[in-house]
């Protein structure tokens, strides 16, 4: 994995798209790695009953792990990270017959060579609904 280069980044470029395949057996296994077992993310009579969905919700870390993926897997470090904040707008529901399919886009906000720093907005979309309000990554290039 070759690093991403400060020179090879201009305000605008926009990120390769990239989707995410999310099935129960995930949710499942990152509810025991993380330490949340709230049976909306595994049970359905749970998620129906006392959340209302009509299926189980992807955790909302989890969305926000694979978009930190996301832009390492860009930037070629996964350490090249040094700020993120996302908010949550809506959430990834998982069929228990099919995965949920995130797509994840990304633009360059800005750049600043004096730390040679990038600012990517990154888009995240389920069934073509935002569900990342916003998100900016600030990335350390080479």
């Amino acid at each position: 994995m070759t690093r991403k280069q400060f020179d090879e980044v201009t305000v605008g470029d926009d990120l390769p798209e990239r989707t995410y395949e999310l099935t129960r057996g995930d949710l499942v296994n990152y509810s025991g790695v993380s330490g949340d077992p709230n049976p909306i993310h595994w049970s359905d009579p749970v998620a129906r009953t006392l959340a209302g969905l009509s299926d189980v919700v992807a955790h909302g870390m989890l969305t926000m792990g694979l978009g930190a993926g996301f832009v390492t897997d860009w930037s070629g470090d996964p350490g090249a990270i040094t700020e993120y904040n996302v908010r949550f707008t809506s959430p990834v529901l998982v069929k228990e017959t099919e995965p949920a399919k995130v797509d994840f886009t990304g633009r360059i906000k800005s750049v600043d060579a004096d730390t040679r720093k990038a600012v990517v907005a990154i888009t995240a979309k389920y069934e073509g609904k935002k569900i990342f309000g916003r998100a900016v990554a600030t990335v350390q290039l080479a």
